[in-house]
Parts: C-alpha cells; structure tokens; sequence
C-alpha cells in the first residue's frame, strides 16, 4: 500500500481531483480508499465519494494534523487492517498541514511503500489566496511532491503562466503541473507522477 495526501486550501477543487485521481486507480484494478478530514459536521465530500462506490472514512469536526491526531491514527490502523488498499488518498482539510499528516501517516502505517504530497493551488482564486494568506500557502505547500495548479481553464493562457512562475519562484524545485480536475485535463499526468 501506499499514500497520497491531497493538500491545498480550501475550494482549491481537492475532492474532484481525489474523485479522478481514484477513478484512474479503480480502472488500473488497485483497491482504493479515501480518508476526509471536513471540517463542521456535515461529511459533503464523504458522502460524495461513497455514492460513487468507494471506501470513504471521515474523520470530521476538526483538523487530523491538530486535535485529531489520535484519532488520524487510529483510522489509518483500522484502513490498513480492515480495508488494506493498494492507495490510501488522504484529503485533510483546507486548513491542514501535510507534512505534518505525513509524519502521522509514517507513525501509523508500519507497511507503508510510500507517501506522496500533492499541493493543490487554485488558478482563479490564486491572486487573492496569496494577498491573504501567502504565509500559510507556502508553509502549506512547501513539502509537496507536485503541485497541481488547478482550474486552469478558469484563467487566461497569460495568467497562467504567470502563476506557475511565481509557483516556481516560491517552491524552487518543485514541479508544476497545469490541470483542470473538473473537466479532467492535465488529470492523467498528475495520475503517472503518482505512481511514478
């Protein structure tokens, strides 16, 4: 088995990217199953991808990387004993930090191949998510594998390209891949980085 922690802010379009990403694994013949961390008590995106036919485990009404470490813990136990997926995709939510839940993922799951991070920046919000909160995006972001500028159908080819510099620029080294989840662009090349 091994984990993708889907990372990004929130409304950066994470669980469409989960649901093509888990549709791309399902079509490979890999077991696949998705642990949410939402915040509220409402599990909208639980919910979304179990209609769809997947294992979905939430964890909601708090942060997994914060108050819900223990209880991060002793999910990925119960997921790895009573499900044993090829991949674990783990969505946290916006506010979450994912490398510190890839060092519960390490603590937690002895027989783990591997984790990958996968940042997710929103192309339309992506002006105003930096004028805000650039601090927490680059802290958010920074221990990515990738990172996929999402909603890039959303943006003028001059914007874009404008963006995936400044990507550059803050996360030197990091590779960025241009996608749009919702109309599945850029979706296969996000799916071969993540099992390459």
């Amino acid at each position: 088995m091994f984990t993708c922690i889907i990372g990004g802010f929130l409304g950066s379009g994470k669980t469409t990217a989960i649901m093509r990403i888990a549709a791309k694994c399902r079509n490979a013949d890999m077991t696949v199953a998705i642990l949410v961390n939402e915040m509220g008590e409402v599990g909208v995106d639980g919910a979304t991808m179990k209609a769809q036919g997947y294992d979905a485990i939430e964890l909601p009404d708090g942060c997994i990387c914060c108050s819900l470490s223990g209880s991060l813990q002793t999910a990925l136990k119960n997921i790895d004993r009573d499900i044993h997926p090829d991949i674990l995709i783990i969505e946290p939510t916006g506010l979450a930090l994912p490398h510190k839940v890839k060092e519960f993922v390490h603590v937690s799951l002895i027989d783990s191949d591997r984790t990958v991070i996968v940042g997710i920046a929103d192309a339309h919000r992506f002006d105003e998510l930096i004028e805000a909160k650039e601090d927490f995006f680059a802290r958010q972001l920074h221990a990515s594998d990738f990172i996929v500028v999402n909603k890039c159908d959303t943006v003028p080819k001059e914007k874009l390209d404008s963006i995936i510099e400044r990507i550059d620029d803050m996360f030197t080294g990091i590779d960025v891949i241009p996608a749009s989840a919702s109309k599945d662009n850029g979706m296969n090349e996000v799916y071969r980085r993540i099992m390459t």
